[in-house]
């Protein structure tokens, strides 16, 4: 039985949905499902780790933007739910469960070297990133605690279309699909994005390793290619309407500006490589968008011929 923290959020849907089609038990632990399911509360999560082999701590306030919009609900729920979950998995009795926490390429800030491997140094550049590297130092002292560990890092993670609709590629690609507004927050930002079933598919490479008792170092699941807000952009609008527009605001201070990661320690370690293009991913999210749209706009059709054929 898995503890799935964040199990309502983007990835952790999808992990779930994996996990459950290989076989293994899930156990969903999120605020979206019930308002007991708070990883802040020592209690809840006690309950919640009962009959538990292992954890994946995916529960965040999981957007930069948020975490400067409000810094102390950031740290309360990214390091605060960190040391609850560690501090409860520890005093259990008797065998202690695996824990994963999941992290992000936030924590390099700019790195001086891309593509950017595992073990360059923390330079954080916002509230959110900051969170993210302290509850990597949590999750390598639970090591010595006694607890089996590991930690993965994510970068611009994109697939599903009721993900968060301001995110980066979501935002891109429902322009595209609807002919809208893209909005470029900086030209010469470059992102290494990785599908959500790639990310998914080396998340349980990953639990099934720290399940057997695997002690590894950080490792990346980055696809290992970066590209210019531009170019994604060019991307969407080439598989969506050619009337989507395209306009240039300034970079955000706090956004990291190029970021490119390197795959090869995934690879090496658990098998994983990403095996869905950006060109790829992006024309499917595209299409996603497009034929949400066109349900959206046959409904109320469907329900006003449905009223006038009751007149009749």
């Amino acid at each position: 039985m898995i503890l799935v923290t964040g199990s309502s959020g983007l990835v952790g849907r999808r992990v779930c949905e994996r996990l459950a089609a290989a076989g293994h038990a899930t156990r969903p632990f999120d605020l979206k499902g019930s308002s007991d399911q708070d990883v802040r509360s020592g209690a809840a999560v006690a309950r919640a780790l009962d009959g538990v082999t292992g954890v994946l701590h995916l529960a965040a306030i999981a957007r930069v933007i948020d975490g400067e919009r409000d810094p102390e609900l950031c740290r309360q729920v990214n390091v605060g739910g960190v040391t609850t979950v560690i501090d409860a998995a520890l005093a259990r009795t008797g065998a202690k469960p695996w824990f994963i926490f999941v992290s992000s390429r936030e924590i390099y800030g700019d790195a001086a070297v891309s593509p950017t491997t595992e073990d360059s140094p923390y330079r954080p550049l916002n509230t959110y990133a900051r969170t993210k590297v302290e509850g990597e130092q949590l999750t390598f002292a639970a090591r010595g605690a006694g607890l089996t560990a590991n930690v993965c890092r994510l970068s611009t993670v994109y697939g599903a279309v009721d993900d968060y609709e301001d995110r980066l590629l979501p935002a891109f690609c429902r322009a595209a699909a609807e002919g809208g507004d893209i909005r470029i927050d900086g030209d010469r930002v470059v992102v290494d994005p990785t599908h959500v079933d790639d990310v998914a598919r080396g998340i349980e490479r990953l639990c099934l390793e720290t399940a057997r008792g695997a002690l590894l170092p950080p490792v990346h699941f980055t696809g290992g290619k970066g590209y210019s807000l531009p170019e994604i952009a060019a991307l969407a609008v080439a598989a969506g309407d050619p009337h989507t527009s395209v306009r240039m605001a300034p970079p955000r201070s706090y956004d990291v500006t190029r970021f490119v990661g390197d795959p090869s320690r995934a690879k090496a370690l658990l098998g994983w490589t990403a095996r869905i293009s950006l060109e790829e991913g992006v024309a499917a999210f595209v299409d996603e968008f497009r034929e949400r749209r066109a349900i959206s706009t046959r409904a109320p059709l469907a329900r006003a011929e449905a009223r006038l054929a009751a007149t009749l």
